[in-house]
């Protein structure tokens, strides 16, 4: 066993070595400067090839709950066209302070453009406006004030109730007419409510100066690192700014060698959990669990979601915290920790008694993990390493998960090593459970909390990840406390990183 985890670790380092090799090195000339317009102070990285003279700009916008790390595919892409990127952190997001709102991020959009025209950095005549999602409805917006070039539009958030979007999900509700020489494109995988409402936006201004496409294969996501979005975007470029249409496409080797150093970290986390919180061999772990069948489990689980969904309509305690939707999260995992907790307080209280080397080894294991995936993610990929304003709110979002962590991990009772998989299958169904009512609260009471649907697929992985990393540590140290106090370091970090900030 010692020497498979050894193997591991290894192959993990070597991984992350390899990831580092096809990540970081660039062609690019990328510098970060802050813009202060209108009121907003704007991170933002300006991306050109080196010793090539600009020949036009595009200014790039990100999605909800991205940065500007995520479109660096997208933008070294318009680089190789000889054109000067702009990609800022809108507010809330990345580097760049709140408040956050759909209008502030568009406010302040429209103010870094009109401060880069009246600086004199861009021509009008020869910048593109682009964005993706959220982004991408916003520089339709800005562009429908400020007259620019043209426009790409990738996935735009839709901003008419149509094609099954609902008015509380839309972002922005005035949607302005196309501008000329747009073009509009959306992945064949994404919903038919986002691929209607962005095929609606070329017919409506029904000219030949806009065009719509449809790429196949991709989603929401995918998009932004397809070939031939990219080769699309390009094309659009040349022929709205007068450029040579044939250049080469950026490398997608850092998102390759992003993706292998986290499968990497992941494969160095198993054997880096076992050494910090492993058993002391020298002394029996007693473990602590309580017995309730799985179907009461399963339908406490649910009933209770559902009871916290429908007082969650109504009311949001954690409306303070200052993350957008994420309050919504936190607030539901409070209050069904509370129920749970309630409901069991005998086992519960029977199961405080963790010693305090287990409960120190889980919180170090726990943020050294966090420290490590937040930083290798903002060095190649996405920008997760947490701002003073976000560690602010870290030990508060600890606490606050932490009840429901513990609840389940009681619940689910103590490990047995020829069980493991049927524990984590059980714990990741009453998961399941708890996003069904947080996705009927969406769907069934419109209550526009769109983030818990947007950002299910990261939450699904994350979610895998975390349990599996909880089942290890309530393995080697038998405490419920401890797997629980892990858990929840992981998860108030997930949270911090991906919701914005308000």
């Amino acid at each position: 066993m010692k020497s498979r985890q050894a193997v591991r670790a290894i192959a993990g380092v070597l991984l992350c070595a390899v990831g580092l090799w096809l990540a970081l090195p660039t062609p690019y000339k990328e510098r970060t400067y802050i813009f202060n317009a209108g009121g907003c102070r704007l991170e933002t990285t300006i991306v050109e090839k080196p010793n090539v003279a600009a020949q036009g700009s595009v200014v790039l916008f990100h999605g909800i709950s991205a940065n500007r790390k995520i479109m660096s595919f997208v933008a070294r892409g318009f680089a190789e066209q000889g054109l000067r990127v702009f990609v800022p952190d809108l507010t809330g997001h990345g580097r760049t302070p709140g408040p956050f709102s759909p209008a502030r991020a568009e406010q302040c959009g429209e103010a870094l453009l009109r401060e880069l025209l009246t600086r004199g950095v861009i021509d009008a005549k020869r910048t593109i406006l682009a964005g993706h999602s959220m982004g991408g409805a916003i520089a339709e917006r800005v562009a429908a004030r400020v007259a620019v070039a043209g426009l790409v539009t990738v996935s735009p958030a839709p901003m008419r109730a149509a094609h099954g979007v609902t008015p509380e999900k839309l972002l922005f509700s005035d949607p302005p007419e196309l501008p000329p020489n747009s073009l509009v494109m959306v992945g064949s995988r994404e919903l038919q409510s986002m691929r209607g409402n962005a095929a609606d936006l070329v017919a409506l201004r029904n000219d030949a100066t806009s065009k719509f496409l449809e790429i196949p294969g991709a989603s929401h996501v995918s998009i932004l690192f397809s070939s031939v979005a990219m080769r699309a975007s390009q094309n659009w470029a040349a022929q709205v700014l007068h450029l040579t249409p044939s250049v080469a496409l950026p490398s997608h080797r850092p998102l390759i060698g992003a993706l292998a150093g986290f499968v990497g970290i992941l494969l160095i986390a198993g054997a880096f959990l076992r050494e910090v919180t492993g058993k002391n061999t020298g002394a029996e772990i007693v473990v602590t669990g309580t017995v309730i069948s799985v179907p009461r489990l399963l339908l406490e689980f649910a009933a209770g979601s559902v009871v916290i969904v429908l007082l969650l309509r109504f009311w949001i305690p954690l409306r303070r915290i200052g993350l957008f939707q994420g309050d919504y999260l936190a607030s539901f995992l409070l209050l069904l920790g509370a129920v749970l907790t309630l409901m069991h307080w005998s086992a519960e209280r029977q199961a405080l008694a963790s010693s305090t080397r287990d409960l120190l080894a889980a919180a170090f294991a726990g943020l050294v993990l966090l420290l490590l995936a937040t930083a290798w993610f903002d060095l190649t990929f996405y920008e997760a390493w947490l701002t003073a304003a976000k560690w602010a709110r870290f030990p508060f979002l600890v606490v606050v998960v932490l009840s429901y962590h513990f609840a389940e991990e009681v619940l689910l009772g103590p490990v047995q090593i020829e069980k493991r998989e049927r524990r984590l299958a059980l714990a990741l169904t009453l998961r399941l459970i708890s996003w069904g009512a947080l996705m009927g609260g969406v769907l069934i009471l419109h209550n526009g909390e769109i983030l818990m649907g947007l950002l299910s697929g990261y939450m699904a992985v994350f979610n895998l990840i975390q349990r599996s990393g909880m089942d290890i540590v309530r393995t080697e140290t038998g405490s419920a406390g401890a797997a629980a106090l892990f858990g929840a370091i992981l998860l108030a970090g997930f949270c911090l990183v991906i919701f914005p900030l308000t």
